[in-house]
C-alpha cells in the first residue's frame, strides 16, 4: 500500500481504496479477496435526492445512504497500472487527516468498524485547459457489508 496523496483545503480526507484478487472455484463460483491498494485525498458530503447513480439495482431500495465527493486519482486503476471496472472498488475508511474515521457501522458484523462504499458513479471533470482536474465520484453504502467483513477488509 502507498499513501500517495496528503490532505489540503481542497480534498480535507483520506479514504483507503481497495481492488480484489478474482478468482473461480471448483464448481465455478467466483470469490473476491479484498486487497488494500492505495490512500486517497478525497472529499465527500452527504448526496441529496437529485445525486443519481449510473449503477441501478434492480432491487426496492428506500434507504439512500449516498455520498458525493471528488478524487484525484482515477480509482479504477490499482497502484499497480492494472484496469478495474467500479464494481471491483471499494473505498473504507473515510476519515479526517489526523485519522478520526468519519462513518462507521453501528451494528451487525462490523460493529465499531468503518463503513464500506462501493462506486456507482464515477466522472472526469475538465478544466479550461482540458485536463483532467478530478474525478466527481457518488458513492454508496455497501449492501454487504458482512460479506466483505469475513474477507478482512478493514
Amino acid at each position: 500500500m502507498t499513501i500517495c496523496e496528503t490532505t489540503d483545503f481542497i480534498y480535507p480526507t483520506l479514504a483507503d481504496v481497495y481492488h480484489p484478487i478474482v478468482s473461480q472455484g471448483a464448481y465455478g463460483d467466483i470469490k473476491r479477496s479484498w486487497v488494500l491498494d492505495k490512500t486517497i485525498a478525497c472529499a465527500f458530503n452527504p448526496a441529496g435526492v437529485a445525486y443519481g447513480e449510473d449503477i441501478k439495482p434492480n432491487v426496492n431500495i428506500t434507504q439512500k445512504n449516498h455520498l458525493f465527493g471528488r478524487a484525484k486519482t482515477d480509482l479504477r486503476f490499482g497502484d499497480d497500472n492494472n484496469k478495474y471496472s467500479i464494481l471491483n472498488v471499494i473505498i473504507t475508511n473515510i476519515r479526517t487527516s489526523s485519522g478520526t474515521s468519519i462513518y462507521n457501522e453501528t451494528a451487525g458484523a462490523r460493529s465499531g468498524k468503518p463503513t464500506i462504499f462501493e462506486i456507482t458513479t464515477q466522472d472526469p471533470i475538465l478544466g479550461a485547459f482540458g485536463e483532467v482536474e478530478y474525478y466527481k465520484l457518488v458513492i454508496c453504502r455497501s449492501e454487504n457489508q458482512r460479506l466483505i467483513y469475513d474477507q478482512n477488509v478493514y
